[in-house]
């Protein structure tokens, strides 16, 4: 690597290059992202909307029993942190951790700071499901997720190549099917927009071979 590809400053926190983000500019990511997904699923939440992945099953713990979304989407993340050490070693293990953690505290704060007394079920679903890719891409960049599917996409787009929005959208569908339980029809058709926008935002802006950033 050339001097001239280094940007570096005077606190070495602040210290990235062309090819590696500094620990000051992951904080930022990690925060960004994890803001921007909660904000995406407190709008879902607001028009009774589901998701896929992990946040899908918090969501019907949080419709089926007393379980607030935070909570439930913060224990189902734990079985997938070995993985994650194990096939994606322990500095993504930590990020995802902590961008699981704030999200979970977020979504439980944020209904709090912002009140949306109605919201158009269609208009959720688009703008929550891209505010949660948005937010899901940043973290993606930043080496780390929200968890769950995300971890195992990654692991499947490392090691196969295989496009990491287009995993989670089907294992995304598995978790829509079992909606049916706690939805209506017209629901879970929004539900599935909220997922198909949210991994078509991976899908379309999240490839290795254009962002080598670790």
């Amino acid at each position: 690597m050339t001097e001239a590809a280094k940007q570096k400053s005077p606190i070495g926190l602040w210290s990235s290059s062309s090819e590696k983000h500094s620990l000051v500019e992951d904080v930022q990511g990690i925060v960004a992202g994890s803001m921007l997904a909660a904000l995406g699923v407190t709008m879902l939440a607001s028009a009774h909307l589901l998701i896929g992945g992990t946040a899908g099953l918090g969501f019907l713990l949080r419709y089926s029993v007393d379980v607030s979304f935070g909570t439930a989407f913060f224990v189902l993340n734990l079985p997938f942190y070995w993985l994650a050490y194990k096939r994606l070693g322990l500095a993504f293990t930590l990020k995802t951790f902590s961008a699981v953690a704030l999200t979970s505290f977020l979504t439980g704060v944020l209904p709090k700071l912002i009140g949306i007394d109605h919201i158009d079920p269609i208009a959720a679903a688009l703008f929550g499901g891209l505010l949660i890719g948005c937010g899901m891409l940043i973290l993606f960049r930043h080496r780390a997720s929200l968890g769950g599917f995300g971890i195992l996409a990654l692991y499947l787009q490392d090691r196969l190549s295989w496009r990491a929005g287009f995993v989670q959208l089907g294992l995304d569908c598995l978790v829509l099917i079992l909606s049916f339980f706690v939805a209506s029809p017209f629901v879970i058709a929004c539900s599935v927009l909220a997922a198909v926008t949210l991994n078509l935002t991976l899908a379309i802006n999240h490839r290795t071979d254009r962002y080598i950033v670790r």
